[in-house]
């Protein structure tokens, strides 16, 4: 009988990693992903396989996002071979992503080895290298959306666009076990309907047994224009602050999301006085994949941009400024006012945008707008929560700007949205949420037996399950 084991993102957010096992399909993981939160030399050390890379056959990656795909590297350097199957324009942001990652905690590791040498403690080893992201990266099958391939002896799997960031896909997995058929389906991330630039979640009809991101299953979005007229309205309170705005934004999808958002208020007149600074070089390179693959995205809004244009996404905002060396990062904190500062990380666990807080968090004129889901453990969450008080660098900071929140911008579905892709399914197959933490599972459990009369499944971690 086919088995599912839930390694991570179980009760959780972050982490994604599934065991589908059978005698048809052999081992196969759905997502290799990293926890967020907290230092990456210790997510790194102390995160170990639950089984032996070796034996995986294959990873069916959903999307690029490193919560879903960072442990690859440490999967290939412990000895898995296998293929990697996930979009085309997966594998063109992974080259971006896995660099970026690895490049940070090459420097990490070689900063901490230092100061144990210096106090005379045992050195670390790494746990994976650059060599071990190229030999991943080479692993990688890209697949266009409904294409099928054969999945070990017999079952066929095909990608369907979620809607969540480019190239990201919904899992479909059918094959026939003892005479019987069974589809699985792994939502991967849904992305919600109507979100800027992407396609709505395509809708699926029949499995026996459906994996379901919970992230928002307790909440809703705010509409484009609610959005839009919240950002707005922010901006130009902090205008007449005289204050700077900081915006920790993922690289990928949500800092393009906003950028195309940024257009839009410019193409109206009402982003004259500002200047925009995206200061983050890996969100630059992945604009330009967003670009190259701008065929992906939802025509409607595509529509607005010059495609005629080498850089259409940029091009519709003209008071930008990338930011790429350390040196025009550093320019930035000489503005006094009028700056709008687009960086990384999203959670403010690392990257440019601590080094913005420290020049900037302090002063009450300023604004910190959060525009993506902040994990428990990130300092983006801390801030969220309200702290008064954090630390940068080692260093206490007093947090004196207005925090402010645009639910707008999420790219997962709401508590309606899951609702209804999970409605789509005739019959009612077996359903088992992740990616969600429990709060927000435990509502959206209730709300699918009053609505549909679904009773779901919420495993914990390591949990195995038969279907």
């Amino acid at each position: 009988m086919a088995t599912i084991q839930f390694l991570g993102a179980a009760q959780e957010v972050t982490g994604s990693c599934h065991l589908l096992e059978s005698e048809q399909i052999g081992k196969v993981l759905l997502d290799c992903g990293m926890h967020q939160g907290g230092d990456i030399i210790d997510r790194l050390e102390n995160e170990d396989f639950e089984f032996n890379p070796h034996s995986i056959d294959a990873v069916v990656l959903s999307h690029a996002h490193l919560d879903h795909s960072g442990m690859l590297p440490k999967l290939v350097n412990q000895g898995f071979n296998g293929p990697i199957y996930c979009t085309q324009a997966t594998v063109d942001l992974l080259d971006i992503m896995l660099r970026d990652s690895a490049g940070l905690y090459e420097r990490d590791l070689e900063r901490e080895n230092l100061r144990r040498k210096r106090q005379g403690k045992k050195l670390l080893k790494p746990q994976y290298r650059m060599q071990d992201v190229e030999h991943t990266l080479s692993l990688c099958v890209g697949l266009d959306y409904c294409e099928q391939v054969l999945l070990g002896t017999n079952a066929k799997l095909r990608l369907h666009d979620a809607g969540h960031i480019l190239g990201s896909s919904i899992v479909e997995i059918t094959f026939n076990e003892r005479g019987q058929n069974k589809c699985l389906v792994f939502s991967g991330d849904l992305g919600k309907r109507n979100a800027v630039l992407m396609n709505d979640p395509s809708y699926l009809k029949h499995a026996n047994l459906v994996l379901m991101e919970s992230t928002y299953g307790d909440r809703e979005h705010k509409n484009e224009d609610d959005t839009l007229q919240q950002l707005e309205g922010i901006l130009a309170e902090t205008w007449q602050r005289g204050g700077n705005v900081m915006i920790p934004s993922f690289a990928v999808g949500r800092t393009q999301e906003l950028l195309f958002y940024l257009g839009c208020l410019h193409q109206q007149g009402k982003l004259d006085n500002w200047q925009i600074f995206l200061d983050s070089p890996m969100a630059i390179e992945v604009t330009r994949i967003y670009e190259k693959w701008v065929e992906l995205l939802d025509p409607k809004d595509t529509a607005h941009l010059h495609l005629d244009h080498h850089k259409p996404l940029e091009d519709f905002l003209p008071n930008l400024f990338m930011a790429v060396t350390p040196e025009d990062s550093m320019a930035i904190n000489k503005i006094a006012r009028g700056a709008i500062v687009i960086a990384g990380s999203g959670m403010c666990n690392g990257g440019r945008i601590r080094h913005h807080f420290k020049q900037r968090i302090w002063n009450k004129n300023n604004t910190l707008i959060f525009v993506g889901f902040q994990a428990r453990g990130t300092l983006g969450r801390v801030l969220v929560d309200g702290a008064k008080h954090i630390k940068l660098f080692g260093e206490p900071y007093l947090v004196k700007a207005r925090i402010e929140t645009l639910g707008g911008f999420s790219a997962h579905a709401g508590q309606s949205g899951l609702i209804k892709w999970i409605g789509q399914f005739k019959p009612q197959p077996k359903v088992v949420l992740v990616h969600g933490e429990p709060l927000a599972q435990q509502a959206l459990a209730d709300k699918l037996w009053q609505e549909q009369q679904l009773a779901v499944e919420i495993p914990q971690k390591n949990q195995s399950m038969v279907f």
